[in-house]
């Protein structure tokens, strides 16, 4: 296991190198450089002091230089200050991402909770009066966009019964229409998936098998079904808790969620460079992180995938 972990950081590393790359060269693209977004609040300032500022800041060097300075000051935790409010943005992102973990978290709790259970019922009960429904439902989450969910929940949970409140006000009540915003599309997907897993396992022989030699139905489903849909659900999780850890913009800004997406589209509105840079290095490394544990994860689910991996190690 040792070996696999080393073998996927060594593939992983030169992909975040270019990323950083790419990212970096991005930003110099725009007209206006660091300097020029800094003073563009300040009124007319004179060249003299902007070349000043761009030497204190490193921007006359070249730009293999500027890169390997930049990539260092990444690599220690420092990406830079805000050009807007002259925060630290290590800091900003640090302050946001508690908000951005707990409604992934909920998000993520809803969606198994509910989609598990559902998706087994449908398969179970394959092109009955509650599979059709349940098709039908999951149809709709699919199809409809995550803020006009957003606004449905709003409107009949917030404004007409009152439960909840409006926006974030401190409470852990005002987590759960976020959370039930973005646990609704992910439930209807889930669902979908764990359907035609448990129709396909339930086709197998081994499930007429293990009926003719009395091992209860129940059994069956939740010891041999339900873990062969693993390996699914483990590749659905690695994608949403991705995309969830990298920020949640519309649902964020919806419900004037603090997090790390609400900040990510308040940096591209206003040009801040360094918040930009230091989301799309997060995003990239949460993902990459993610896809290296679901690897993991399926070394340890599915007893082919080590035994493949042990006999490419002996072929070596």
């Amino acid at each position: 296991m040792k070996q696999y972990i080393r073998q996927r950081l060594l593939y992983l590393l030169p992909v975040l190198l270019g990323i950083t790359l790419l990212t970096f060269l991005l930003m110099q693209l725009p007209a206006d450089d660091a300097v020029d977004m800094m003073y563009r609040q300040s009124g007319a300032v004179s060249e003299e002091v902007k070349a000043a500022a761009r030497a204190e800041l490193g921007l006359d060097k070249p730009v293999a230089v500027q890169y390997i300075s930049w990539l260092g000051h990444i690599l220690t935790g420092d990406a830079g200050r805000s050009f807007i409010s002259g925060q630290e943005v290590s800091g900003m992102f640090w302050q946001r991402l508690p908000a951005t973990v707990v409604i992934t978290t909920g998000a993520l709790f809803l969606t198994l909770l509910f989609s598990i259970p559902l998706g087994l019922l449908c398969g179970v009960r394959r092109n009955g009066a509650i599979d059709y429904l349940l098709r039908c439902l999951t149809f709709m989450g699919n199809s409809l966009p995550g803020f006009f969910i957003a606004f449905i929940l709003l409107y009949v949970f917030a404004l007409r019964l009152r439960l909840l409140p409006v926006m974030r006000d401190g409470s852990a009540g005002s987590y759960i229409l976020p959370c039930l915003t973005l646990a609704l599309p992910m439930t209807a997907k889930y669902t979908r998936y764990v359907r035609e897993g448990t129709i396909s396992e339930l086709a197998q022989p081994y499930v007429a098998c293990a009926k003719m030699r009395g091992i209860s139905f129940r059994r069956v489903l939740m010891q041999y079904v339900l873990k062969a849909n693993l390996l699914t659900l483990t590749t659905l999780l690695a994608l949403s808790l991705g995309s969830l850890l990298g920020g949640t913009a519309i649902v964020e800004m919806i419900f004037s969620i603090e997090g790390i997406g609400k900040m990510a589209v308040d940096a591209i509105s206003m040009k801040d460079y360094p918040v930009i840079q230091a989301y799309v290095i997060w995003t990239s490394f949460i993902f990459t992180l993610v896809n290296l544990l679901a690897d993991i994860a399926y070394h340890w689910l599915d007893p082919r995938i080590r035994y493949q991996g042990k006999e490419v190690a002996a072929d070596d």
